[in-house]
């Protein structure tokens, strides 16, 4: 029989370093993450950064180039000239597409070569030559390509939050994390991590307050959590629901929607205090290689996430954002080391997080669902949701239901209390999905009316007396 190792001091037993989970964590081309991600549009930098030069960008492991004509049109390509592959990082951009700075070959931004200077005649060039090139288009700010089939190409998603409530305004933000895209996407559904993290990890004398950013207020108690797949396995959504003083109760929703887009609610203390608000953040994780991701995406403010203009658009942007000012990898690393944040959590997984070296928990659900949703979704083992393909053809925006909602319902004895704090979770996700076939005018409507039917009127069985 052989005789049991003791736990401690394991660090001899425990050098080996296996290998990442190369299905869901490479998107090179080929790749079968890389190929299901390029079947979406894809962020790939922010409008301000097309300037008269063009942009030299690499995602999803391809070195492309970004650039806006002076037409206005966007383009986005292989960076390399197909003739004698000069990088068009140094092309010049034309009045319709752009210029090669070696030969002059020009492209349109379909790829289609315009002309060759250096040659008497170029008919058959253009007959039988072209420059790689992606549909590209802008939207609030941001620049997507379609990086798939062109043949497949789906129409671009949008959103009610997009445009609801009125007077939304989208801020288009971007941030730099030099690790994998999986680890950065898959920390959303760790939502257990905020009452930690954001609010007690930081050393002594450290105000975390004003740490930079890493304290999060209202997110400081232990949520009651639940999970659960949505739109036909193809998305994901943690409920999180805390009981707040005068009998009430604040449930929050985020949602992912698969390979990497997700929503969250606001990150202000108003989403604790709040009667009902809707998404205040949207981003895509987007891959640059294996081992670096941006995070594209949009600051929505309105009167309803941000009703007190905590919000701060200017500090949104390139490489930045208002919520999280010096949290992504700018700090002295004394200082990060005393108050971390996401940032050093994440990156600090190793360029690739290694799952074979974890050790999950019951907080864990969440991450090994998403995995297991992905993994799915990769082999096409998941058939695509119904009502998302239809309302995308027809070109109607579609439902979300990441919101926070705060909501009255009396206190009872703890075990109790956790059972109707888990059933009202329940109750809110079912009001949000309740309204997903309604015209999208009718669906804000709709989730208000029936959230306002459940405040305070949910029924739970009350402990027996003695």
């Amino acid at each position: 029989m052989s005789e049991t190792k003791p736990l401690s001091y394991r660090g001899y037993y425990e050098r080996a370093v296996p290998g990442p989970d190369l299905e869901l964590t490479s998107t090179d081309p080929g790749t079968p993450m890389g190929e299901l991600m390029r079947r979406h549009w894809q962020a790939v930098c922010l409008s301000e950064e097309l300037t008269d030069v063009p942009k030299a960008i690499r995602i999803l492991g391809e070195d492309l180039v970004a650039f806006r004509d002076k037409s206005g049109d966007v383009g986005v390509m292989h960076r390399h000239c197909a003739h004698r592959g000069a990088s068009l990082e140094f092309g010049i951009v034309s009045e319709h597409g752009i210029r090669c700075c070696y030969h002059g070959w020009h492209y349109g931004i379909d790829g289609t070569l315009l002309d060759a200077p250096c040659e008497r005649d170029a008919t058959r060039l253009r007959q039988t030559v072209s420059q790689g090139a992606y549909p590209a288009l802008e939207r609030d700010g941001l620049v997507f390509a379609y990086m798939g089939p062109p043949e497949e190409k789906p129409p671009f998603p949008n959103f009610d939050t997009f445009t609801q409530p009125k007077g939304t305004r989208m801020v288009p933000f971007s941030n730099v994390y030099p690790c994998n895209w999986l680890q950065v996407y898959e920390n959303i559904m760790d939502h257990m991590h905020t009452a930690v993290l954001h609010n007690k990890m930081v050393a002594e004398g450290v105000d975390a307050a004003t740490a930079d950013g890493v304290s999060l207020e209202g997110f400081g108690d232990m949520p009651v959590m639940q999970w659960e797949a949505t739109r036909n396995g193809n998305g994901i959504v943690f409920i999180a629901s805390r009981r707040l003083p005068e009998d009430k109760v604040w449930v929050r929703i985020t949602e992912m929607i698969l390979p990497n887009f997700l929503q969250i609610g606001s990150l202000l203390p108003t989403a604790a205090r709040e009667r009902h608000s809707t998404a205040g953040c949207t981003r895509w994780s987007v891959p640059v290689d294996d081992r670096n991701m941006i995070i594209f995406g949009y600051r929505h403010f309105n009167a309803e996430v941000d009703p007190d203009g905590l919000g701060d658009e200017s500090e949104c942007g390139v490489d930045k954002i208002d919520f999280l000012v010096g949290q992504t990898g700018g700090r002295p690393y004394e200082v990060a080391q005393r108050a971390p944040g996401d940032w050093e959590a994440i990156c600090s997984q190793r360029p690739i997080a290694v799952h074979a070296k974890e050790h999950p928990a019951g907080s864990d659900v969440g991450v090994y669902l998403l995995r297991k949703l992905l993994r799915e979704l990769v082999r096409g083992k998941t058939a695509p949701d119904p009502l998302h393909a239809r309302l995308l053809a027809e070109g109607k925006t579609l439902p979300i239901y990441a919101q926070d909602s705060v909501l009255r319902l009396p206190e009872l004895p703890a075990s109790e209390d956790r059972r109707q704090l888990l059933m009202m979770g329940k109750r809110v996700l079912e009001i949000m999905r309740s309204a997903d076939a309604l015209p999208p005018e009718q669906r804000d409507a709709h989730v208000r009316r029936e959230l306002d039917q459940l405040d305070g009127g949910l029924t739970v069985r009350q402990p027996a007396t003695a």
